[in-house]
């Protein structure tokens, strides 16, 4: 950073200082602190009702808070609309982007704002040489003319970044970005996000992913339970001391292992095949095993186990369950001979968000559910409490529709949905995406005790220190082939990496 540029005697861009907000008798934030410095990117971090989100929301004018000081350039603010935070320069590029598909790129970053010409008339070409120009400041290729109809996460974010500097935005607020993006696409962010702190912005950066943290970041801020616990330079503190700050536990217990008996084969694949997307893959899992992939994003991992399942087809090879062939694409067969599979999307492929929490722990098991060919609500709730209590589900009522629910708890109701099935072989693809740190020790601490009781487990996971930690045995995909196997001894993040990113040696 050029001491000159930013001098650390300016004002702070943004600062609030012990915010607190209030929803009834809730109290989202009790003491929201925050300083954001021009030309730094500093990171927000917590567990999913930190106050992480509330706070975001009160500087984007979405809330009011009701204590607190909140300055801008030391300037006291009071934004009562998300209009009044946009004039000021703020802006929020959220997870998933809401842009006009119809529209052309161009469109969409000057919405509402369109540039004239000098008798009204709107000046296209001006707006697209505009947005040619930012692009081109960002360092990245966008057709300024194309739909966004059909771009990517990542595209449509760096549309919304490319609004924000159409506005002159001077505080950019980056919630969640990179949970749906792949590696190069994270890469491309973080180049953008450095241009923007080298011109002098601010950048609130907000994570789950430590590694991310430590990459981009000069400084973290830690929330807990609605109150500001520390901000630290990011070249002083460690993901232990973090992790401490936000749970109040040592990151060790994030891995909660516990021994388990491992038995005799439960699944076995072989020879599995699918033109195009992955070739050969032949594995087992036995009664008390958590069996890891590894591998990056794009290695056929989630296909591989969509095969298994039945849900996607595949061209050839077998899969026996305890000793039988299951048949091709009969997801039903796989499910009633004891196989489970925990999908990577929550919120499209393993829940129906606008129906209960109730309704969808029992979704797998109604038809047992019934009598007389009747399926009561009392049935269903009783069945679905059992699971929502055991998995400490945090809900109020199990009628409350699953999309109102926090990441963590949805996925909980996910696992209730499958365990209710009672499987033999639990697949779980990213089980832990898009979570706190807290409750992804919960659902760690879960899948060890499954495997305790002898239950054959398959863990999907792009994150190293999770495949690491729970697995009693990893297999490496890379380009839709296997090309490691280590057991949980020999699994060192070397190893898995190398795995991951070369071509094995041709046997001789």
């Amino acid at each position: 950073m050029d001491a000159e540029r930013f001098p650390p005697d300016a004002p702070p861009a943004l600062e609030l200082e012990k915010v607190v907000k209030s929803f009834g008798p809730v109290v989202a934030l009790r003491s929201g602190t925050l300083t954001l410095r021009q030309g730094s990117i500093h990171a927000l971090i917590g567990e999913n009702g930190a106050g992480k989100s509330t706070l975001v929301k009160i500087i984007a004018g979405l809330y009011r808070r009701d204590a607190g000081e909140f300055r801008l350039r030391g300037e006291p603010v009071d934004f009562t609309s998300t209009a009044q935070s946009k004039a000021a320069g703020i802006a929020v590029i959220y997870q998933e982007p809401t842009l006009f598909p119809d529209l052309s790129v161009t469109e969409n970053i000057f919405m509402g704002r369109q540039l004239t010409k000098r008798f009204g008339q709107i000046d296209r070409k001006a707006m697209r040489e505009e947005a040619r120009a930012i692009f081109a400041r960002l360092g990245v290729r966008l057709d300024p003319d194309r739909l966004t109809e059909g771009l990517s996460i990542a595209d449509q974010q760096i549309i919304e970044i490319a609004k924000a500097i159409s506005l002159d935005a001077r505080v950019l607020i980056m919630d969640e970005p990179t949970a749906a993006l792949s590696g190069v696409e994270v890469d491309r962010l973080f180049a953008v996000a450095r241009s923007l702190r080298d011109e002098g912005r601010a950048l609130l950066f907000i994570s789950h992913r430590f590694d991310e943290v430590f990459a981009l970041c000069d400084t973290v801020t830690v929330m807990r339970d609605g109150s500001y616990i520390s901000t630290t330079p990011i070249a002083e503190t460690t993901i232990e001391e973090l992790v401490r700050q936000m749970v109040g536990r040592d990151v060790a217990d994030l891995f909660p292992k516990l021994e388990a008996e491992i038995g005799e084969e439960i699944l076995t694949v072989q020879g599995l095949t699918r033109a195009g997307l992955f070739s050969d893959i032949s594995f087992s899992v036995r009664s008390g095993e958590i069996l890891g992939l590894a591998g990056l994003v794009g290695a056929g991992r989630s296909e591989v186990v969509r095969a298994v399942f039945g849900v996607d087809p595949y061209d050839s090879g077998t899969v026996r369950l305890e000793g039988r062939p299951l048949p091709k694409g009969d997801p039903r067969t796989a499910m009633r001979r004891g196989l489970a599979l925990v999908p990577e999307d929550r919120r499209k492929q393993g829940l129906v968000l606008d129906s209960s929490v109730a309704r969808n722990i029992t979704l797998a098991i109604r038809s047992g559910l019934t009598r007389a060919g009747l399926l009561t609500t009392g049935a269903e709730n009783r069945s679905a409490q059992v699971w929502a209590s055991r998995l400490e589900v945090k809900t109020a009522f199990l009628d409350a529709e699953a999309g109102t629910l926090s990441g963590g708890n949805q996925q909980k109701v996910v696992l209730g949905k499958w365990l209710a099935t009672e499987p033999k072989v639990l697949i779980v693809d990213e089980p832990t995406r898009g979570i706190d740190v807290g409750t992804k020790s919960e659902v760690h601490r879960l899948l060890s005790e499954l495997a305790q009781r002898g239950l054959a487990i398959i863990m999907i996971s792009s994150e190293l220190p999770e495949v690491l930690g729970m697995a009693d045995r990893v297999l490496v995909m890379r380009e839709g082939r296997i090309t490691g196997e280590f057991d949980r001894g020999a699994a060192t993040p070397e190893a898995v990496m190398f795995a991951a990113t070369h071509e094995p040696e041709p046997v001789r």
